[in-house]
């Protein structure tokens, strides 16, 4: 795969200097748009040099608080402990909601399920149902794909559906292990990126993305219909989040100008995601 291991260093060899050198880590969800835009950026701005990694927005927060990153991108915003940490180190940060993302919930192309309420979800995800057949009527176990306990995504599915994830979800490393855990398994679910779903095209077509019912008796809304998203009405959309040290403001400024800019925000849209307006 392209980008396999999730890490790119963009023309690292073209400027040593410290002051150009932009390191960016965290969430998986952001991690194909942060490579696009850093790509785009170098093409126009070559004294820089952007690095990009993921490992999940736990991970990109941890990397700030331990002076190893200059952007956390983060598919949550802070928690108490993390924003009381920054305080106790007397880290300033500023924020920056660069995009909005939906989470997508994906099952075999063969599934026979074309939609679920959120309700039933959560009994899914949460453990409470073990098998298929209270939703589907066949007898099938549930095998549950999804995410670390340090992915952003994890947390805020957890949140909206106001449980605990089943002991036996399977924690798989990204996006792509999850995608490919659930084309090989008939009664697999799991849950990814929409951004990331458009952005690599033929993988999403071996998926079925599931509609979701806030309600049991309300119509399902598609993660992937931009008109829904735009109106917010699915249930699991979501700001993305970039934080930023005070120290590492001017570094940066140039790249997040370059996001905000007329390229940025339509690299931001090809992605896959939905633009966020600047106050």
């Amino acid at each position: 795969m392209r980008y396999l291991a999730f890490f790119l260093i963009v023309c690292l060899w073209s400027c040593s200097y410290n002051d150009k050198t932009i390191k960016v880590k965290g969430s998986d969800t952001e991690v194909n748009l942060a490579v696009n835009l850093a790509e785009q950026f170098y093409k126009i701005n070559r004294s820089f040099s952007v690095s990009i990694s993921g490992g999940g927005s736990g991970l990109g927060i941890a990397s700030l608080l331990n002076g190893q990153a200059d952007i956390a991108n983060s598919s949550r915003p802070l928690n108490d402990e993390e924003d009381s940490l920054f305080r106790a180190k007397g880290i300033v940060l500023r924020t920056i909601v660069f995009a909005e993302d939906a989470t997508a919930f994906v099952v075999r192309n063969d599934f026979p399920l074309d939609s679920i309420d959120v309700e039933t979800l959560g009994n899914v995800l949460s453990g409470k149902y073990t098998n298929w057949k209270p939703v589907t009527g066949i007898d099938m176990p549930i095998n549950i794909y999804g995410r670390q306990s340090n992915s952003g995504t994890h947390s805020f599915v957890s949140k909206k559906l106001k449980i605990e994830f089943s002991p036996a979800a399977k924690e798989m490393n990204g996006n792509a292990q999850i995608l490919q855990g659930v084309r090989m398994d008939v009664s697999g679910i799991g849950y990814v990126g929409a951004g990331y779903l458009l952005h690599t095209g033929s993988q999403a077509g071996q998926v079925k993305v599931l509609k979701i019912k806030e309600k049991a008796n309300m119509p399902g809304v598609s993660p992937l219909d931009e008109t829904a998203i735009k109106a917010g009405r699915y249930y699991f959309q979501r700001p993305l989040y970039q934080f930023i040290p005070a120290r590492s403001w001017n570094k940066v400024s140039a790249f997040i100008a370059f996001e905000q800019s007329t390229l940025g925000q339509q690299l931001i849209t090809a992605s896959g995601y939905y633009i966020v307006k600047q106050n």
